[in-house]
């Protein structure tokens, strides 16, 4: 078949009869055999990219989901991150935490090689765990450290120590319960830890004493002063002064009787000394 002839055939009309299904004349379209097939042609390639654009928004939709969601994650990752960051910032000069970025690099991944957000959110929750409890053991201990007594009460030479002697006065042998510290008449006597006062007064042996209760079981007393500073109920920190010393009581010199008291029992008080 030549090419004249398969442009004739091509050329060669036919008549589409559309018949209502009205009393109305039928509709006679007369088309080339060539329109014919491309109307057809484009009837298949619109349907087709109908169904394409059709699967590709469905996709999308998807991907929009899936976006929202990682999204969200994200943003909690963020402000997880963000609080991990402040915090190891608060206790990085007392304790070795797992930043951040050791999270980031132990994290799990998975098959398709992406990061595991449900792996990452769990060692940020452990660690951050682990934060507060090492915070809370820190402020613990803070407390602690700030009650038990520490340093001198006042300047001065220890002239009897703790434990059995012969009293100055009576002559009798009695355990002696804390240190006399001989001072001049009027020396600064200073709380050796954070407190709040339990007594200040007058008592028949002691003269005018302070005591002072520091929590944690922990108490000081201040005894033979000259006159007292503070008042019961007071507030006192470590370091302040809290009366002057003298000889007052049962006493042969100006010096400061002081005691340590641990859980209602008088302890030596030697060994707060050396930590002032």
């Amino acid at each position: 078949m030549n090419f004249s002839r398969f442009m004739k055939r091509c050329m060669t009309s036919v008549t589409i009869l559309v018949v209502p299904h009205t009393k109305s004349q039928p509709l006679k379209v007369r088309l080339p055999i060539a329109g014919l097939l491309a109307c057809m042609a484009f009837a298949v390639i619109g349907a087709a990219y109908t169904i394409i654009a059709g699967v590709r928004t469905a996709e999308y939709y998807v991907m929009k989901s899936k976006l929202s969601y990682f999204s969200r994650e994200f943003n909690e990752l963020k402000l997880t991150i963000g609080s991990l960051k402040e915090t190891n910032n608060e206790l990085s000069r007392l304790v070795e935490l797992k930043s951040k970025n050791n999270i980031l690099k132990t994290a799990e991944f998975g098959d398709s090689g992406s990061i595991d957000i449900e792996a990452i959110k769990r060692e940020m929750k452990e660690t951050l765990e682990s934060v507060a409890e090492i915070k809370k053991y820190i402020s613990e201990q803070k407390n602690v450290l700030l009650a038990t007594p520490s340093g001198w009460p006042i300047h001065g030479q220890i002239s009897s120590h703790f434990g059995m002697r012969h009293h100055p006065v009576t002559g009798v042998s009695k355990f002696h319960t804390g240190l006399d510290i001989r001072a001049s008449m009027g020396t600064d006597v200073k709380a050796t830890a954070d407190g709040i006062v339990s007594f200040s007064g007058w008592t028949s042996g002691s003269g005018h004493i302070v005591v002072i209760e520091h929590g944690h079981g922990l108490s000081t007393a201040y005894a033979h002063n000259k006159e007292n500073f503070v008042k019961v109920g007071q507030t006192i920190k470590k370091g302040e002064k809290i009366a002057a010393s003298g000889s007052s009581g049962i006493s042969t010199g100006p010096h400061l009787h002081y005691e340590v008291w641990k859980n209602g029992k008088q302890v030596d008080p030697h060994q707060f000394l050396k930590d002032g």
